[in-house]
């Protein structure tokens, strides 16, 4: 089952690479993060791709028709919202409004009705207009007046942010927590540069993308990353690579034990995507750092968090668990002597 799980996901792949230059390992990150149930966040210049991709992600999904209703809401397939400086929390979750001539009260939705969300350039939103995401990623409902409209699986948020610019506001760092992995697609290289002119300088650059996995898919890979079995070295390997950073002495501050639970899910989905049943601890040390490095803050700000990450990695070993040997031969054939 989980080889043919491992095909569907390259067939994904391969069908955004055909239109979007991306790196085919942050590919697999960002689609296992989705599988998750996770959110991804990407941090980059302007202009490489980050709409885009989000786009290519959302159209590659045939949305079913009972997975467009939440409660008495209707779901879209993909919904983008640009911030700006002025964006109010109402928005984005929606508000409720009186019809004049009735008295009639009415629920509009905002934009955040939707299976996958795009949340372009989050750091113009203003801190307050960022804290309105907080109990969407966390809890995926939202709350207007006192009533909870929850959103339907699946449900998945790609948030980019810009790294220069005039009137950001920074991310605290518990927002960031909440992001299951940070991502910076980069600049492409001559070759894909000069393959994305070809291929998007054309207005039918679009023309013939389709959708190649079912939204019941993703539902049920969602639920199989459970099964994913994780052996207690691994997780206790997880847990002391993630209280290292606590006594790391270039890290001022720390990871949550919310890392461990967001890491622990990354990788056993990870693992899926890739046709395995069980999670190496490779793959531990493979994410750790794009899983890590926006949760936690350096000392001095010159030293990227990437830095003491890795040298945790270097440094924490991986102790197999303990187990009980079995008993030797010899100790089986000494007959056993009655206790009057």
């Amino acid at each position: 089952m989980n080889e043919q799980v491992r095909e569907s996901i390259k067939n994904l792949s391969g069908n955004i690479r055909r239109l979007i230059s991306v790196d085919e390992k942050k590919l697999e990150y960002i689609i296992a993060a989705w599988i998750a149930g996770g959110h991804v966040i990407l941090a980059d210049s302007h202009g490489v791709g980050k709409t885009s991709l989000a786009r290519a992600l959302a159209q590659s999904i045939k949305w079913r028709e009972e997975d467009m209703l939440a409660g008495e809401v209707r779901m879209e397939g993909f919904s983008r919202i640009q911030c700006t400086v002025d964006l109010l929390p109402q928005d984005i979750l929606g508000y409720n409004r009186f019809i004049g001539h009735s008295g009639e009260l009415i629920f509009n939705k905002g934009p955040v009705f939707a299976h996958f969300v795009l949340c372009d350039e989050i750091n113009l939103l203003t801190p307050k207009t960022q804290g309105s995401f907080l109990q969407v990623m966390e809890e995926q409902s939202i709350t207007i007046e006192g009533k909870v409209y929850p959103l339907h699986d699946p449900f998945f948020i790609i948030a980019t942010m810009n790294l220069r610019g005039a009137h950001l506001f920074p991310l605290p760092t518990p927002q960031l927590d909440r992001f299951m992995i940070r991502l910076s697609l980069g600049y492409p290289s001559q070759d894909e540069e000069l393959a994305i002119i070809e291929r998007h300088g054309r207005t039918d650059a679009w023309e013939g993308f389709k959708s190649v996995i079912d939204s019941g898919d993703l539902i049920r890979w969602k639920k199989m990353v459970d099964e994913v079995q994780m052996q207690s070295d691994v997780g206790a390997y997880i847990v002391s690579c993630i209280r290292r950073t606590r006594s790391h002495p270039d890290i001022e501050s720390p990871a949550s034990p919310r890392a461990g639970v967001r890491i622990s899910r990354l990788v056993r989905s990870l693992a899926l995507c890739r046709g395995l049943d069980y999670v190496p601890v490779d793959l531990v040390k493979e994410i750790f750092i794009p899983a890590m490095a926006h949760r936690i803050i350096t000392r001095d700000p010159s030293i990227a968090p990437e830095a003491p990450l890795q040298n945790i990695l270097d440094t924490v070993p991986v102790e197999p668990q303990e187990r009980n040997p079995p008993p030797s031969r010899e100790a089986a054939t000494v007959p056993l002597r009655k206790v009057f």
